[in-house]
């Protein structure tokens, strides 16, 4: 399904579904026969990722859905975003089904094989004006989105080569037509630094600091509007767009202006924010559902004094990106051989 607008779009927005979008359980095979099994009106979604799905959207993003979940669920997850008001341009599902009728059982459960060809493709048959849009990425805590996202962006930048991609993707037990797939898109990409940030949510509460190995570039976030003050930051949203994600926020998951300030606060505290926000918030409170402005009232008011007991600020170092390292702890392969030298330092 895609609902694209008339309008050229002003940047891409690449989303995972569960536990970023959905707020859906599949530890056990219980939880898989549930999620499966769920009509799309009894789907949950993480607070306020509707609404700032909707506010990309309207923004001038065009919005293409990667997920795991097993394409025989299209129907019911295209209903489910049609529900919530959301539109997108493109929507890739997993086809598990298939992996295992070819007894594929690593490529069930491997998202960096999944995944990175999936982006790598999308982004090679993107041209002209549209390969140099900016991105920003959203995923989650429980699977591999950090370490796919980074690979992906920095294959974007031409900071990773064939021979690196090619090694990565075997240590990380990915199936040759996948890896060749990736190469072969890889090498038709306009190499630039596109994607401005890569937003995972703490679906399972993980310290923030857990993901301070990939950079500035990742942001790790509690609840959504804290993605939606970033990119904000970034200019690719308008405060009073961040003021209706507040809303969702406050009226049908009981923030206060409080927990609004903290949550701003927490990421002028970890370098995320450069502060252009900090005078912003009468006009998120414009933007904001009417009902909700005494919420955004207490965060202004809130804010000069939280923003005050701030030590210093420093911005978030650049580290050097072992991927060998990153791929072979994600996947518990602590005595894989490891290809040397397959570290960059994001730009």
């Amino acid at each position: 399904m895609s609902d694209a607008t008339a309008d050229p779009p002003r940047f891409v927005a690449r989303w995972d579904l569960d536990k970023t979008y959905l707020r859906t359980e599949f530890d056990t095979f219980r939880d898989l026969v549930r999620t499966a099994l769920e009509k799309p009106e009894e789907k949950r979604t993480v607070p306020g990722a509707a609404s700032l799905l909707r506010e990309l959207g309207d923004a001038g993003g065009e919005i293409h859905i990667l997920s795991g979940s097993p394409r025989q669920m299209r129907g019911r997850i295209v209903k489910k975003l049609t529900l919530d008001g959301a539109r997108f341009h493109s929507l890739t599902l997993k086809p598990n089904l298939s992996n295992l009728l070819r007894l594929r059982l690593r490529a069930v459960r491997d998202q960096l094989g999944y995944k990175l060809p999936a982006l790598l493709a999308s982004r090679a048959s993107m041209s002209g004006a549209g390969a140099r849009l900016p991105e920003v990425l959203l995923g989650d805590d429980a699977e591999a989105d950090a370490l796919v996202y980074s690979l992906y962006a920095d294959v974007s930048a031409g900071l990773v080569t064939e021979a690196q991609l090619s090694r990565l993707m075997r240590l990380a037990g990915s199936y040759d037509d996948h890896v060749e797939r990736a190469l072969a898109s890889a090498r038709v990409i306009d190499k630039r630094p596109l994607v401005r940030h890569i937003f995972i949510h703490l679906d399972r509460q993980t310290p923030p600091s857990r993901f301070a190995r990939y950079g500035a570039r990742v942001v790790p976030f509690f609840n959504y509007l804290q993605p939606a003050l970033v990119i904000a930051d970034d200019g690719l949203l308008s405060p009073a767009a961040v003021g209706r994600v507040a809303s969702e926020l406050v009226l049908a998951h009981r923030f206060d202006g409080e927990a609004l300030a903290r949550s701003y606060v927490d990421l002028r505290r970890r370098g995320h924010l450069r502060g252009a926000l900090d005078g912003a918030v009468g006009a998120m409170r414009e933007g904001a559902d009417p009902l909700a402005r005494d919420a955004l009232d207490d965060m202004a008011r809130l804010l000069p004094t939280l923003l005050g007991r701030l030590p210093p600020i420093a911005p978030p170092g650049e580290p050097e990106l072992d991927y060998a390292a990153l791929v072979v702890a994600q996947h518990e392969r602590r005595r894989a051989p490891r290809p040397g030298g397959v570290s960059v330092r994001p730009r």
